[in-house]
């Protein structure tokens, strides 16, 4: 395990968890629900949804909940750039990022959180292949296989101890996202390779200290609307291989 500098005693007050949308009012409500009624251990939640230029009922919906914030894009930019609008708006001491896709259980929020409030971790990332008894369905077995490749690769290229780089369960001090944001410039489906390069570096100085959770995951299928594909994996590869050599 690396050590940090950084990680010390909790002061944390509240819990920003962001969700970018793109025509998934299908599944957002009960999404919205469950994000609701998750276990924040104590924290206050800032809930933000940012929806990227959807054609469907988003806006409308999102607006029908008190207390969300709704962030829209003008025009479809792509996951990767309505993260980085949600993480620019932001303002919890700690980050999580949500998809609406109902893949993610919000119930695992508090096990994300607990290296924070034990004062040991900057970044925490859940990761779909620690040991868990926790449920978890991969439809396609080429997905499985594609996701530990990537992230394989990853940690070749970082050197950090990761076991899921393409996780959507990506958690940060606050501080940290004030420090890599100016410099995240990637779009649709590129957030994942590029945060980590960013993050990896700064756990390489000592600057964080990064650690992951076991979390369950129940994949959609392609008929389901999930929309990540072969060529996105090689992209991501090449993203991967790119921030890295940056770093």
């Amino acid at each position: 395990m690396i050590t940090a500098r950084h990680a010390t005693v909790n002061t944390m007050t509240k819990l920003s968890i962001i969700i970018p949308v793109y025509n998934e009012a299908a599944t957002l409500k009960k999404l919205l629900d469950a994000v609701q009624a998750a276990n924040s251990v104590g924290l206050k939640k800032e809930i933000i949804v940012i929806n990227d230029a959807s054609t469907d009922h988003t806006a409308a919906l999102v607006k029908s909940y008190p207390g969300i914030t709704l962030l829209e894009h003008a025009k479809n930019r792509g996951k990767a750039a309505a993260v980085r609008t949600g993480l620019a708006a932001a303002s919890g001491d700690v980050i999580i990022i949500q998809d609406a896709d109902l893949e993610y259980d919000p119930a695992d929020y508090a096990a994300l959180l607990a290296p924070y409030l034990a004062g040991k971790a900057d970044v925490v990332y859940g990761s779909r292949f620690l040991p868990s008894d926790k449920p978890r369905h991969f439809p396609y077995t080429s997905n499985r296989l594609g996701n530990h490749g990537l992230s394989a690769l990853t940690r070749w290229l970082s050197q950090l101890p990761i076991t899921d780089s393409e996780t959507c369960y990506k958690s940060f001090r606050r501080e940290v996202i004030a420090e890599v944001l100016p410099n995240l410039k990637v779009e649709r489906f590129g957030f994942d390779p590029e945060v980590t390069a960013r993050v990896a570096a700064g756990v390489r100085r000592e600057q964080w200290h990064y650690t992951e959770v076991p979390v369950s995951y129940h994949g959609r299928t392609y008929a389901e609307g999930k929309k990540i594909g072969w060529r996105d994996g090689l992209r991501q590869a090449a993203t991967i291989i790119r921030e890295n050599r940056r770093r």
